[in-house]
């Protein structure tokens, strides 16, 4: 035995002392009643980070659902709610190490995950995140990719969901400078360099993975919601954010068409059916939605399920399992997927679990 193998032997012996990759299971994954779920699994920001994550959300922080927190689902928790038995997420638990570790393991070539985190096991999304972090920093891609390399056949006609870019373009100092010029000079090359990460993604996914479907989602307009959403603005600068968005959610879609693999999901369209949005002259007229025809949901913000945004800024669970619904059709449409819809029945004992 030389040097150099002692001391992996000894590094690898470290690492498992300390729980690399850590998988504490808490609650099962999804169980499928005779037909083999769909594996689906994510990479993104804290729009599909999972709210449950108590390494991050304790419920008592005022964060995602402040008192409600315990019945505020993001859409990949109302999502295993609603089609668990059908979609599979992996298993809940802790995964992951410290950067530190991960990176040794790395080094190591070891299989390694970071950051640390209650989740579904192939959910890579962290709060956080911009668009570098699909292939640089967490590099979600390149970690779910080599958890997928353990089972390759499995991952033939799975799901990866790409979700991401609003923490690089699509917050309020971003969307103010692009209101003014679509092709602001600090922004602009921030949403070119989104859809070459974005493409650099799916191209690794798929140089290993070349089966597996991916869903592209579009970037949302967030001066569209809270207190955004209550401030007039002229034509000229609705349509100067319209054009700049419509960059990315363009390069995205260009990705998808033809491609049988891909799909593309329009975030702002899909708001747009359901809460609808400005008039011609910029003046902000939303409308509610009703849940089974019961449960009204304005385009408001608070922690309340009533609410479609939480008081933090996130979806609350009216938004999310409306979101899960839509991407269970799409997979349908797009891919045969033989998921049953979500039934309105369904979203209303959801959003009114507590």
């Amino acid at each position: 035995m030389n040097g150099k193998t002692r001391a992996s032997l000894f590094a690898c012996a470290w690492l498992v002392a300390l729980a690399l990759p850590c998988a504490r299971a808490t609650d099962g994954g999804a169980t499928g009643g005779g037909a083999t779920p769909l594996l689906l699994a994510v990479v993104g920001d804290s729009d599909s980070h999972a709210y449950h994550d108590r390494l991050r959300f304790s419920g008592r922080d005022g964060q995602r659902g402040g008192s409600y927190h315990a019945t505020t689902w993001q859409w990949t928790e109302a999502l295993h709610r609603l089609r668990g038995r059908w979609i599979d997420q992996g298993e809940w638990g802790q995964h992951g190490s410290s950067g530190g570790v991960a990176r040794l393991a790395g080094w190591l070539d070891l299989p390694a995950r970071a950051p640390e985190k209650e989740d579904f096991l192939y959910n890579f999304a962290v709060s956080g995140a911009r668009c570098e972090s699909l292939m640089g920093g967490e590099r979600q891609m390149p970690q779910l990719v080599r958890l997928m390399d353990a089972s390759p056949a499995r991952w033939r006609g799975g799901v990866v969901v790409i979700r991401i870019g609003v923490n690089s373009f699509g917050q309020r100092d971003s969307l103010e400078r692009l209101a003014l010029d679509p092709r602001d000079p600090e922004v602009s090359p921030r949403i070119d360099g989104c859809i070459a990460a974005v493409r650099e993604a799916v191209a690794h996914l798929h140089e290993r993975h070349p089966a597996t479907r991916v869903v592209l989602v579009g970037i949302f307009d967030n001066s569209n919601i809270g207190a955004d959403a209550a401030v007039a603005r002229s034509p000229r600068e609705l349509g100067n954010i319209a054009t700049a968005l419509d960059r990315y959610d363009d390069a995205l879609r260009g990705l998808a068409t033809g491609d049988a693999r891909m799909a593309f999901f329009d975030d702002r369209a899909w708001f747009a059916s359901l809460w609808g949005g400005r008039t011609a002259q910029g003046a902000p007229s939303y409308r509610d939605v009703r849940i089974a025809g019961r449960f009204r949901v304005g385009n408001s913000q608070g922690d309340a399920p009533s609410h479609a945004v939480l008081a933090d800024g996130h979806a609350g669970t009216a938004w999310n399992a409306l979101w899960a619904k839509a991407l269970v059709e799409l997979l349908g449409r797009r891919f045969d997927a033989a998921i049953p819809p979500v039934e309105d029945a369904e979203l209303l004992a959801l959003v009114r679990a507590d």
